[in-house]
């Protein structure tokens, strides 16, 4: 079992940048692939990033393509999520993932273990 407790979250401008913090306890963090993703009021949960387990390889939606940057720390336990250049439609609940799958995946639904979710709110 892995437990993930995301952070960083919270109000910003347009234009600015926040970031994401995901610390993971439990089952060794390495044999995950991790993910981000987002859920907007009245929106099904989407899909922002996912990182592979060695940190080489990396996937974006194209909303946030441009914008964001996914890193991880496995000796820190912990996944990033860069946020910059903030738009109003960014707004949501994000969510950290870990999925011990093969390959990189965007849906929710196959992910493993979740965060409780940090609320990101950007005003115009």
């Amino acid at each position: 079992q892995v437990q993930l407790v995301e952070s960083g979250g919270g109000l910003a401008q347009a234009g600015g940048s926040l970031r994401l913090s995901c610390a993971a306890t439990g089952r060794t963090f390495s044999v995950h692939h991790m993910g981000w993703f987002r859920q907007a009021p009245g929106k099904g949960r989407e899909f922002v990033a996912a990182i592979s387990r060695s940190g080489g390889s990396t996937f974006y939606a194209d909303p946030v393509k441009g914008r964001f940057n996914i890193s991880r720390d496995n000796a820190k336990n912990t996944v990033y999520l860069q946020m910059s250049r903030l738009k109003p439609e960014d707004t949501a609940v994000y969510y950290c993932a870990a999925d011990e799958g093969v390959v990189l995946r965007t849906t929710a639904g196959m992910y493993d273990h979740w965060g409780q979710g940090t609320q990101v709110t950007v005003s115009s």
